[in-house]
């Protein structure tokens, strides 16, 4: 969570998780609940979503830091990548990532995308610094 905001209040969670619930009603988008297989446990949020004022479309991540490192959050933007440019028509992605958060730097890279430079996400985010990564559906259609 250091990344994302840090450890919130249950009340603010909460309204995270509505705000994402809503943004399938209102937009027809917004992060899939990655699920490990093998136990049936909630481990993260993965997916495609454009909040009002986003930099851009984004295909965005975040697991749980005991799952960190086991390839979920690439296996699953993947997936959420092909399905926003072949089901949702979208000609880009972005990643918005702290700058010093290695491991979705890593992830981003790992994609494909490259660093397109430093970002402002819409308030009340608007002082948090996040550094831009992203592709064209041209580029992503190259690489694979």
């Amino acid at each position: 969570m250091r990344f994302l905001g840090g450890v919130q209040p249950r009340e603010v969670a909460w309204r995270t998780l509505m705000l994402m619930a809503g943004a399938w009603h209102l937009q027809g988008v917004s992060m899939f609940s990655l699920i490990e297989k093998a136990t049936g446990r909630w481990v993260g949020r993965v997916g495609p979503w454009m909040p009002e004022g986003w930099p851009g479309p984004e295909v965005g991540w975040g697991i749980v830091r005991e799952c960190q490192g086991r390839g979920y959050a690439t296996e699953a933007a993947v997936a959420s990548i092909d399905w926003a440019f072949d089901a949702l028509g979208w000609t880009e992605v972005i990643h918005s990532i702290s700058p010093g958060n290695g491991a979705s730097e890593a992830v981003a890279a790992k994609l494909g995308s490259r660093l397109r430079g430093p970002g402002r996400l819409p308030p009340p985010l608007g002082d948090v610094p996040v550094a831009i990564w992203g592709q064209t559906r041209d580029e992503w259609r190259t690489r694979k």
